[in-house]
C-alpha cells in the first residue's frame, strides 16, 4: 500500500484562498452594511465571470432610482429616473389629464372668428349684398372645421386607457431591468471601492432622504405639468422681472462705452500691429507673381509631405487659378496667416508658461473655454465696438475663435514629457534653457504641431463669418452665394477654401519621417 503525504504547497495555497475569501466577505459587509449575506452570495456570482450575470434585487426593483441614488449610483439613477418619469407621466395623463385641452383651445379660437363671420353674413343678408355666398361658405367651413376638431378631441379623450396601459408597461419593464442590473452595477462600484476607499459605501440615511425627495419631486412636477398643461404658470414660465434684463443691458452697454472711450490708444496700437503684419503678407501673397507663389507652395509641400502631396497641391492651386479665385485665395491666406501667426506667437509661449504653473493654467482655462464655446456672432459685437469693421477686426475675431488649441496642446505636450527623462537631463547638468530647448520642446513637438494645425483649421472655419465684418477673400464669395442663392458660386468657393485648408494642413502636419 502506497503512503500518501500532504503537499505543503497545496495546503498553503488553500489557506491563502480561504483567507482571501474571508477578507472579501468582510469587505462586502463593510461596503453594503445592509443584508450582507445576500450581497456576498450575489457578488460572488457576478464576480465569477467577466460577462454580465443577471441577478434579482427586489429592493432595487421596488424603489428604483431611489435605491440607485441612495447607493451612490447616480448615473444609473438619473437614467432610470427619466424612464420612470415618462411612465408616471403617461399614467397620470391617461387617468387625470385633459387630453383634448389643446383641441378645445383651438375650437375656442375658431369660435371667435365664426361669430364674426356670422355677424358679417347676417349684415350681408340684411343689406342684400352680393357677398352673401362668400360669407356663407366661410361660416360653413369654420363650422365643419370645429366639428372635425371636436371629433379629434373626443378621439384623444378616448385614448386615456391606452396611454395608461403604455405607462404601466414602461414602468414594469423599467422595474424589471433595475432589479436585474442592480447587483451587477453595485458590484462594479464595490470593485472600485476596494482600490479607492474614499468612494462612498453603504446607504446613509441622508442619502436615502435626499434621493427620495429629489426623485419624487422631479416625477411629481413632471406629472402635474404634462397632465394639466398651462394650468400652473410657475411650471411653464421661469419667474422673472423684465426690469432685470433691461438693467443688465444698460450695465453692459455702459461698460463697453467706458472701455471704448478709455482704451482708444490700446485698441489703435493693436490695430496698427495687425495692419503691419497683414499688409506684409498681402504684399507677399497678392502682389508677388502667381508663378513664384505657386512654386514656393509646391516646393514646401514636397519638402514636408512628399511628391504625391506636392502634385495634389499643384492641382489645387490650378483649380483656384482657372476658376478665377487666385487673388481672393491669396487674400484669404494673408488674412488667415496673420491670425494664425499671431495666435501661434502668443499661444506657444503662453502654453509654455502655463505648463509648469497649474494655478495660472486653471485661471486661464475658463477664459479659453469662453473663447471656444461662445458663438462667433456674439463676440463679434465687442470686437466691432473696439476695432470697427474691416480686416483688423476680422483678424481679432479669428484669433479669439482659433487661438486656444495651440495653448491647450502646448500645455498637454509639455506636461506629457516623462519626468524620468527630465530628471536624467538634470542629473547630467542640464540648465533650464537646455532642458526646455533640448528635452521638453522636442518631446512635446508632436502635440504642439497638432495645436498649430488645429489653430489653422479653426481659423479657416472663420473665413465666411469674418467676411461679414469687412474681410475680403473667398468668404465674400460664399456670403454672396448665400445672399443671392447662387449655388454654383458658393460650392466652387467652398471647395477653394477646402483646398487652402488641405494645403496648409499637409505643410504643417506632413513632416517626413
Amino acid at each position: 500500500m502506497k503512503d500518501e503525504s500532504i503537499n505543503p504547497l497545496e495546503d498553503t495555497e488553500s489557506e491563502a484562498a480561504l483567507a482571501y475569501a474571508e477578507e472579501r466577505r468582510e469587505n462586502i459587509r463593510t461596503f453594503v452594511r445592509t443584508n450582507p449575506d445576500y450581497y456576498i452570495a450575489n457578488f460572488d456570482r457576478v464576480g465569477a465571470s467577466a460577462r454580465f450575470i443577471p441577478t434579482f434585487n427586489l429592493m432595487a426593483g421596488l424603489f428604483g432610482p431611489i435605491w440607485f441614488g441612495a447607493r451612490g449610483l447616480w448615473s444609473w439613477a438619473l437614467s432610470f429616473l427619466i424612464i420612470e418619469a415618462v411612465a408616471f407621466v403617461q399614467i397620470a395623463r391617461g387617468m387625470f389629464g385633459d387630453l383634448g385641452a389643446d383641441a378645445m383651445a383651438r375650437i375656442a379660437s375658431i369660435e371667435g372668428t365664426l361669430e364674426l363671420r356670422r355677424k358679417q353674413l347676417a349684415a350681408a343678408i340684411e343689406n342684400g349684398s352680393d357677398r352673401v355666398d362668400a360669407f356663407q361658405r366661410a361660416v360653413d367651413g369654420l363650422e365643419a372645421n370645429i366639428g372635425g376638431i371636436r371629433a379629434e378631441a373626443e378621439a384623444l379623450a378616448a385614448t386615456g386607457p391606452t396611454i395608461v396601459l403604455t405607462g404601466v408597461i414602461i414602468l414594469v419593464l423599467a422595474k424589471a431591468v433595475q432589479s436585474v442590473v442592480a447587483n451587477w452595477a453595485l458590484e462594479a462600484k464595490f470593485s472600485d471601492w476596494l482600490s479607492d476607499r474614499s468612494i462612498r459605501s453603504g446607504m446613509p440615511v441622508s442619502q436615502i432622504v435626499f434621493s427620495a425627495c429629489f426623485l419624487v419631486l422631479i416625477v411629481a412636477v413632471a406629472m402635474v405639468h404634462y397632465s394639466f398643461p398651462n394650468r400652473y404658470a410657475l411650471l411653464s414660465d421661469f419667474p422673472t422681472n423684465p426690469e432685470i434684463r433691461l438693467t443688465s443691458i444698460d450695465g453692459v452697454e455702459a461698460f463697453f462705452n467706458w472701455a471704448v472711450l478709455n482704451g482708444e490708444a490700446l485698441f489703435d496700437g493693436i490695430t496698427y500691429c495687425i495692419r503691419l503684419m497683414l499688409d506684409a503678407l498681402e504684399l507677399i501673397f497678392v502682389s508677388t507673381p502667381w508663378i513664384v507663389i505657386a512654386a514656393v507652395i509646391i516646393l514646401l509641400t514636397w519638402l514636408t509631405a512628399g511628391v504625391r502631396m506636392a502634385i495634389y497641391s499643384g492641382a489645387f492651386l490650378s483649380y483656384m487659378g482657372l476658376l478665377g479665385f487666385w487673388e481672393k485665395a491669396m487674400t484669404t491666406l494673408a488674412l488667415l496667416g496673420t491670425a494664425a501667426c499671431l495666435s501661434i506667437i502668443i499661444g506657444i509661449p503662453l502654453g509654455m508658461f502655463a505648463a509648469r504653473r497649474p494655478r495660472f493654467y486653471s485661471f486661464i482655462q475658463p477664459i479659453m473655454d469662453f473663447m471656444q464655446t461662445m458663438p462667433a456672432f456674439v463676440f463679434m459685437i465687442p470686437v466691432i465696438a473696439f476695432f470697427g469693421t474691416g480686416k483688423p477686426a476680422a483678424v481679432v475675431t479669428t484669433m479669439i475663435f482659433g487661438g486656444t488649441p495651440v495653448v491647450r496642446l502646448t500645455v498637454l505636450g509639455l506636461r506629457g514629457v516623462p519626468e524620468s527623462v527630465r530628471e536624467a537631463a538634470i542629473s547630467f547638468g542640464a540648465n533650464k534653457w537646455y532642458l526646455l530647448t533640448k528635452v521638453d520642446l522636442p518631446l512635446a513637438s508632436p502635440s504642439i504641431r497638432a495645436g498649430i494645425n488645429q489653430t489653422i483649421m479653426l481659423s479657416l472655419a472663420m473665413v465666411v463669418v469674418a467676411s461679414l465684418i469687412g474681410a475680403k477673400g473667398l468668404g465674400e464669395d460664399v456670403l454672396e452665394a448665400l445672399q443671392y442663392a447662387n449655388v454654383g458660386q458658393g460650392i466652387l468657393a467652398g471647395f477653394a477654401i477646402l483646398f487652402c485648408a488641405m494645403i496648409l494642413d499637409r505643410i504643417v502636419q506632413g513632416q517626413r519621417k
